[in-house]
């Protein structure tokens, strides 16, 4: 066969056989993506036990909350509007699946609702992994400053680590668990399926990464207009209202749009890496499923380093050298208690800039 018959193929029927060594592989997989899930569930719980700080902190941090849901909330409804007539898209445009011999594997319904099916999926996952990053964003950042103005800089450090991890533990246990799946459900016709899947990702990873970056630049230029220049306050100010639309977007953009986009990365990649892998290994003469396999297993075994080697899963574990901040009081001037506030709702950067 051609290089050019193989890889006309990859979306179509894969002509492999999963023997035990490829299915143990897979099942490890799924296992691990369970239980990229759960230490998801046990970083969320650890960070929401951390204390919140004063009381003007939990006000200011429940107005960005506020103001973040409703932005997602909005969002998520126009997307829900424009889903329906794609997924009759992605319905229309499939195909049947043909197996080598002439027969049929999957009929044009059926691929066509698996497909569609999957499209759904891995909409639903892209934003639930938005929906927890922009959520824990919200309400570690105050628990950052708080812990920061205890004069604890490596617990600082270790609070917004976490909160980082969330999302990348969810990006990771969705995405893998997603795809995982779909090869153990269809075998030979999965590259077909997978196609919906990585689709549904970027679609709502391009709605929520480019739409909260709009907001968040908006905000941004309207409340430096109204606070510095009409109002010649500094920049970030408490006294001034469009601060707090400022920090809204700087969740709803670095930190919903930067999950999604991450899950989207992940998830492309490595369906892509699937279907080429099937027709990589086949053109060289080896077991195209040991191409199939071989993608989950890499990401499998990254995610258990990652987990095994992060310093943000304990907060023993974070670095006692760093310089605390009752020593950083020697050098740096104080803020003036009108900024507090303002200083907690700008730690949400730091949630977000994180990748695991």
């Amino acid at each position: 066969m051609s290089v050019t018959s193989i890889l006309a193929a990859e979306g179509g029927y894969q002509e492999f056989h999963l023997r035990g060594g490829e299915w143990a592989i897979l099942w490890l997989a799924a296992a691990a993506a369970l239980l990229a899930i759960a230490v998801g569930f046990v970083l969320m719980k650890s960070v929401l036990k951390e204390d919140e700080g004063t009381p003007k902190r939990k006000e200011i941090a429940l107005a960005i909350q506020e103001g973040a849901w409703a932005y997602l909330k909005r969002q998520f409804k126009t997307i829900a509007v424009i889903l329906i007539p794609l997924a009759a898209v992605v319905f229309i445009t499939s195909t049947k699946i043909v197996k080598p011999g002439g027969d049929i594997a999957l009929s044009f319904g059926l691929s066509g609702l698996w497909r569609t099916l999957a499209f759904i999926m891995g909409c639903g996952a892209s934003g639930l992994t938005g929906y927890i990053g922009m959520t824990l964003a919200t309400r570690g950042n105050v628990r950052t400053a708080a812990a920061a103005k205890t004069g604890s800089m490596p617990r600082a450090l270790s609070v917004a680590f976490r909160t980082g991890g969330i999302a990348g533990m969810f990006t990771v246990g969705l995405g893998l668990l997603g795809a995982t799946t779909i090869i153990m459900l269809f075998q030979n016709t999965s590259s077909a399926i997978l196609i919906g899947f990585g689709f549904g990702g970027s679609l709502l990873a391009l709605f929520l990464r480019v739409g909260g970056g709009i907001f968040t630049k908006a905000a941004d230029v309207g409340a430096d207009l109204v606070g510095k220049i009409e109002a010649g306050i500094p920049e970030d100010d408490p006294r001034n209202p469009a601060t707090i639309a400022d920090n809204v977007g700087d969740n709803v953009g670095d930190c919903a749009g930067m999950a999604a986009d991450l899950f989207e990365s992940y998830e492309v990649t490595l369906v892509a890496s699937i279907i080429l892998g099937v027709a990589a290994f086949r053109s060289i003469g080896m077991n195209p499923a040991l191409g199939l396999v071989f993608p989950v297993a890499v990401r499998a075994i990254g995610f258990v380093a990652s987990a095994s080697s992060s310093p943000g899963s304990s907060r023993s574990s974070a670095p006692s050298s760093l310089p605390s901040a009752t020593s950083a009081t020697t050098t740096v001037p104080a803020r003036r208690p009108t900024r507090a506030g303002s200083a907690s709702a700008r730690s949400s950067s730091a949630s977000c800039s994180h990748k695991s």
